[in-house]
């Protein structure tokens, strides 16, 4: 599946469009298993946003339905502060994530 990805891209098909608008978080880990990231908001961020996760090889878009900080579940991600996220794809550290309008 990989290698046809890499395909795929080099031959233009999937091209993402690229954000123009700034970050409001970034992944900081991914535990696969779980399916769970650790992203870190610049902002204060509550459950129900829509957002996007894109990087290198990450696009897709999803709600935040549910956050935990401190193996507590949270109904805003304080600024700067590392939650977990259930997340529907998988994310790569350094990744950005979106919010959409």
């Amino acid at each position: 599946m990989h290698m046809l990805k890499k395909l795929l891209k080099a031959l233009g098909f999937l091209k993402k469009t690229p954000r123009t608008d700034k970050p409001v978080g970034e992944v900081t880990h991914y535990y696969g298993k779980a399916e769970v990231a650790i992203v870190r908001f610049n902002q204060d961020m509550p459950v129900g946003k829509n957002v996007t996760f894109q990087g290198e090889t990450t696009d897709f878009s999803q709600d935040l339905a549910s956050m935990e900080f401190d193996h507590k579940t949270i109904n805003v991600a304080p600024k700067g502060k590392e939650v977990g996220i259930k997340v529907k794809d998988k994310v790569r550290e350094g990744d950005g994530v979106y919010l959409n309008s």
